[in-house]
C-alpha cells in the first residue's frame, strides 16, 4: 500500500486526510487555522495537522509517498510557493510552503489550487459524473483552474469588506469568516442572535457550520438574514461562472455547503435563475458528494501526478 497525505487549507480551518491507493480515507484530522501570526504559523499548524492525521492512520507522516495541497493565492507548484493568500494571516507576499512542510514532515509536496483539487476530486470520485461528455472535465477543470478563485469574483460593486482586502467579493457575503465578522458586528451594535450562546456551549471560538445550521434551526433572525445574504451573492456569482464558461454541474462544496446540504443548494438554485442567460437550460447543482473531506482528497491526488 502507497498512503498519499492531502491538506485542504482554508481561512477557517486546516483538514489533512491520509489515502490508501483506492483512495479510502485511512485517518484524517482538522484543526482551526491560525487567524494571527503569519505563514510560517500556518505552515506549522498543517504539519501538526498531517502528524494527527497519519497517527490516525497508524502511520508516520515520513512513511507517505507524498503530500499534496490545495490552497487559496496564487499558487505555483513549480516554486512550491503561494503568494497573496490574503484570507490567511499576514500571507501578503510569497512563501515557500512547499519546502517548509516537506522539511518538517518528510515527504515530497505538491501544490494546488484549493478550489481546482476540489474539483478535481468530484469529477474522479464524486458528484461529477464520469458519465457526461468528453469535454465536461475541460469545462470543470476551467471553472477550478483560470477562476480558481471564483470566490473573489465581484457581485456587488464598492460592496462589503472582504477578508482579502477588497470589497464586493462573493467571498465576502458567503465565506464563513466574513459571515462571522459581519454577525459579530451586528451583534455588537445590538442584534438579537443566539449564534454566540451556541457557539459559547459547543466550547468553540469561531461560528462553525454547525453552529450556523443549529441557530437556523432555532429560526434566529440574524442567522437567517446572514444565510439569504450568502445565496443571493452565491447565486450572482456562480451564475455569472455558468453564464461565462458553460459548465454542465456546479457543486457546492465547503463546510457550509455539505453541512446546510439540498435546501441550501435548492435555494442557491433559484437564487442562481435569474442571472442565468441561458435559464432554461440550468446546470446540474449537488452537494459535493465527497462532503467536507472533498478539498483534502482532492489534493491528494497531486501525489499522483509527481
Amino acid at each position: 500500500m502507497s498512503a498519499r497525505g492531502g491538506i485542504d487549507l482554508g481561512g477557517t480551518k486546516i483538514q489533512a486526510v491520509v489515502v490508501d491507493d483506492k483512495h479510502e480515507v485511512l485517518g484524517d484530522s482538522r484543526r482551526p487555522t491560525p487567524h494571527e501570526g503569519g505563514p510560517q504559523d500556518v505552515a506549522d499548524a498543517m504539519a501538526e495537522t498531517v502528524r494527527d492525521a497519519a497517527k490516525a492512520a497508524g502511520l508516520e507522516p515520513g512513511a507517505l509517498a507524498g503530500i499534496g495541497v490545495g490552497s487559496p493565492g496564487a499558487v505555483d507548484d513549480g516554486a512550491g510557493t503561494v503568494t497573496s493568500a490574503r484570507n490567511l494571516p499576514g500571507w501578503e507576499g510569497s512563501f515557500d510552503l512547499a519546502t517548509s512542510l516537506s522539511s518538517a514532515l518528510g515527504p515530497i509536496v505538491r501544490l494546488g489550487n484549493d478550489v481546482q483539487v476540489a474539483t478535481d476530486a468530484e469529477f474522479a470520485l464524486g458528484a461529477a459524473d464520469p458519465g457526461a461528455p468528453e469535454d465536461a472535465e475541460q469545462r470543470a477543470r476551467v471553472l477550478g483552474g483560470a477562476a480558481g478563485e471564483i470566490g473573489h469574483m465581484v457581485v456587488r460593486r464598492g460592496g462589503a469588506h472582504c477578508t482579502c482586502g477588497r470589497r464586493g467579493c462573493m467571498e465576502a457575503y458567503a465565506g464563513r469568516a466574513a459571515m462571522e465578522i459581519t454577525a459579530r458586528h451586528k451583534h455588537e451594535d445590538g442584534a438579537k442572535t443566539d449564534l454566540f450562546k451556541i457557539m459559547e456551549k459547543r466550547g468553540r471560538d469561531r461560528l462553525t457550520s454547525g453552529i450556523w445550521a443549529r441557530a437556523l434551526k432555532r429560526e434566529d433572525k440574524l442567522a437567517t438574514s446572514l444565510i439569504e445574504r450568502a445565496v443571493r451573492a452565491l447565486g450572482a456569482g456562480v451564475a455569472s461562472a455558468v453564464n461565462l464558461l458553460d459548465v454542465e454541474t456546479v457543486v457546492i462544496g465547503g463546510g457550509m455547503g455539505v453541512r446546510l446540504g439540498e435546501p441550501y443548494v435548492e435555494k442557491i438554485a433559484a437564487a442562481m435563475t435569474p442571472h442565468l442567460f441561458s435559464a432554461d437550460r440550468p446546470p446540474a447543482i449537488s452537494v459535493a458528494h465527497l462532503g467536507d473531506l472533498g478539498g483534502a482528497i482532492g489534493a491528494s491526488l497531486l501525489v499522483d501526478r509527481s
